[in-house]
């Protein structure tokens, strides 16, 4: 049974035309890989696409896969260029999503119902400002937050999915953190 595999196994299969065997690691990481790209490109139209687009590639890749990293890492640096020639393609670094605040989903995200409107509030506009902040971050540094904050990834992980040093990673995240915080106090908000 394809599930029981490790990745690894799974893309030895894959390229062996195992029809299945791709799709589960599909299955595995679509939710991870979808969420880097939402964090990177901040639309979920535009993270859909680069999602999808990271798995065509990785699946056309297959055989030149080596097997020096894991999948998950591989996945993840083919998910970064994707959202960086997404970006560089449009030139413009949209934040349109932090202007989308009536969603349903992110009523759901932001706060339980049995919270109060004013505590809504400034859950809302913490959230907004957190954003904004991680949004105003140079690339190379919200890419590190995205990955390491919000993905959960391990500096190892994030070094081998970025092809960078250990040190250069965790340098990236002291640095982005310390502006983050830095932005975050001038609006007056706590880091928490």
């Amino acid at each position: 049974m394809v599930s029981e595999l490790t990745d690894e196994q799974l893309v030895k299969l894959a390229v062996n035309e195992n029809p299945n065997a791709f799709g589960e690691i599909v299955t595995r990481w679509e939710r991870k890989i979808f969420a880097l790209c939402f964090g990177m490109l901040n639309r979920e139209d535009e993270a859909k696409d680069a999602a999808q687009d990271t798995f065509i590639a990785a699946y056309k890749n297959l055989s030149r896969f080596r097997g020096e990293a894991k999948v998950s890492s591989w996945l993840h640096r083919i998910a970064v260029n994707q959202c960086l020639t997404r970006k560089r393609r449009d030139k413009t670094r949209s934040e349109s999503y932090l202007d989308e605040s009536d969603s349903a989903e992110e009523r759901v995200f932001i706060a339980p119902k049995n919270k109060t409107p004013s505590r809504l509030a400034e859950k809302n506009e913490r959230l907004v400002a957190v954003r904004q902040a991680v949004n105003s971050l140079p690339v190379d540094l919200k890419q590190v937050v995205i990955m390491k904050e919000f993905e959960e990834m391990t500096f190892q992980e994030i070094s081998d999915a970025m092809d960078l040093p250990l040190s250069t990673v965790k340098s990236r995240l002291y640095t982005a953190l310390k502006q983050l915080r830095m932005k975050l106090e001038r609006t007056s908000l706590e880091v928490v």
